[in-house]
């Protein structure tokens, strides 16, 4: 079943639209008893069962295609008298209203689950679905080709309440709540036959786990009879820890290389999804690409040999589905990683460069100190002397002194075509 074809029966399951003819149930206590069985008309139930026991039909559909929700095929064999496809089908005809069919059902359920010791609840529901005929852009039309029936089991834990505080209404106080057993939301469900293409497949059903690392395989082979299918969860583990094992002891070399494997699988699929956006089709690490993805992110030929070997072992003619092997958190990770190092680096980086500038502006405090040291003599020798002459070395020899008038004087002898400036002012003699 396909996305769509699963949210076309969930929008049924609501107050204005829901058809459920008939609801049955079993309560099972730890030690395999069956406590109490009831049955009906689903649409006579009280308000408040009504709804609750809506609520549970929603989420036998509800989670991750592939992951909390898998399709079961039917071998053969079941498909025979007396296999359980052939249980669930005379179920379904009866409509749920076969006590002693109903007996045996709880009774194969009650041998073929394992829910380690605990209380649970099951419970059964049947519809029929007049399907329309739907157009090219997805509109009904006012007509219905198909009669889909079909059943809904849920296997749902029973759990004691928290013990708690509450207030006693007889007694006036607060004082400890009774606890109840509460029915809680579906560990386990499937609906019998699937909807592929709008209609009915008897040969197959969507199974339903809420627990998506350990789903009760047990009750696909031995309550369905069906061979177990991983979800994408139980693939993602068992993908991962081949490759770990394969590539040996954890080290930068083994991090490098599992993030190489991550990242070209992630652009294989991105790379598939843009060519066959138009299809359905599951893109699925079959030996062919799980060969090519070990090339590309280099993995040393003896573990990608191995690595090749175990995923061959473990998932055989069914194998994984590319895209459910993605650690997109370990991508992220990663990248993050990287993002750090380069930031780190662009700060160390800066810093160096800002250590340069601190040293040529300190170079150049240290010329402007010793020029303004120059300029701070200059001025005081100015202050210090009354006339300061600063002469062509070759003029500086013609200097001498002389008495004129009763005043000692410095005689500077200028020819025709030399010029002198008295502080700042050209003067021509």
């Amino acid at each position: 079943m396909n996305k769509k074809e699963i949210l076309e029966l969930k929008r049924r399951f609501k107050k204005e639209n829901v058809t459920f003819t008939r609801l049955v149930g079993c309560y099972v206590d730890a030690n395999r008893n069956k406590v109490c069985k009831f049955g009906g008309k689903f649409l006579n139930l009280e308000e408040e069962e009504f709804h609750k026991y809506l609520e549970i039909a929603n989420k036998t559909l509800s989670g991750t295609k592939g992951n909390n929700l898998v399709d079961l095929e039917f071998p053969m064999a079941e498909e025979e008298i007396g296999g359980r496809q052939q249980i669930l089908m005379a179920l379904r005809d009866s409509k749920l209203e076969d006590e002693n069919l109903l007996d045996a059902y709880y009774d194969l359920i009650i041998d073929t689950y394992d829910q380690a010791g605990g209380n649970y609840l099951i419970l059964m529901f049947h519809d029929v679905y007049d399907v329309m005929t739907r157009t090219s852009d997805n509109d009904d039309l006012d007509e219905s080709e198909v009669v889909y029936e079909y059943l809904i089991c849920a296997i749902c834990p029973v759990a004691l309440s928290k013990p708690g505080l509450g207030y006693l209404e007889d007694e006036k106080r607060i004082g400890p709540r009774i606890r109840d057993w509460v029915v809680g939301a579906p560990d386990t469900a499937f609906l019998f036959p699937a909807f592929n293409d709008r209609s009915a497949d008897v040969h197959s059903c969507l199974f339903y786990t809420k627990n998506t690392k350990e789903p009760h395989s047990e009750f696909m082979s031995n309550g369905l009879g069906c061979d177990p299918a991983r979800t994408a969860t139980e693939q993602k583990m068992a993908f991962h820890s081949i490759v770990r094992n394969a590539l040996g002891t954890e080290s930068e070399d083994t991090e490098h290389l599992l993030v190489n494997i991550q990242e070209k699988l992630e652009d294989m699929v991105e790379e598939y999804n843009l060519v066959h956006e138009d299809s359905e089709e599951e893109f699925l690490l079959e030996p062919p690409v799980l060969e090519k993805l070990l090339v590309d992110a280099e993995i040393p030929e003896d573990k990608a040999n191995k690595i090749e070997k175990h995923i061959q072992d473990t998932f055989g003619d069914k194998p994984p589905v590319a895209s459910n092997v993605i650690d997109s958190k370990a991508i992220e990770q990663h990248n993050q990683v990287m993002e750090k190092i380069q930031l780190e680096e662009q700060v160390e980086l800066l810093t160096q460069e800002l250590s340069d500038k601190s040293q040529q502006l300190e170079t150049t405090k240290n010329e402007l100190t010793e020029a303004k040291t120059s300029l701070d003599t200059y001025e005081s020798e100015v202050r210090t002397y009354d006339v300061i002459l600063r002469v062509k070395p070759e003029k500086a020899g013609q200097i001498h002194t002389e008495e004129i008038a009763g005043k000692k004087c410095l005689v500077i002898p200028m020819e025709e075509n030399e010029h002198a400036t008295i502080n700042g002012v050209n003067t021509q003699i």
